[in-house]
């Protein structure tokens, strides 16, 4: 089977974002009032053979803990986002 899978890696609550604190002033310049906690992340979409959505799930995480995510200063979620048919 094949599934879709979402990552989001985000910095470490904790971890200095400098993007997101110039997003976060650059907002009311624009007209955004309002807006506060802006952190920037990443986003990895890809497809994946594997047996079951628990197999799918497992390599991913396998992936983000050896090449898409830092853990020493990010977390990511993963989402499978279901099978392709």
């Amino acid at each position: 089977m094949k599934f879709s899978v979402l990552v989001e890696v985000r910095l470490r609550p904790g971890i200095a974002d400098p993007q997101g604190a110039t997003i976060e002033r650059a907002l009311p310049a624009l007209g955004f009032a309002g807006v506060g906690g802006v952190r920037v992340g990443k986003a990895v979409r890809f497809d994946l053979d594997a047996p079951d959505e628990e197999a799918a799930r497992a390599q991913s995480k396998e992936m983000v803990d050896r090449i898409l995510a830092n853990p020493v200063i990010e977390e990511a979620d993963i989402t499978v986002v279901g099978e392709i048919r």
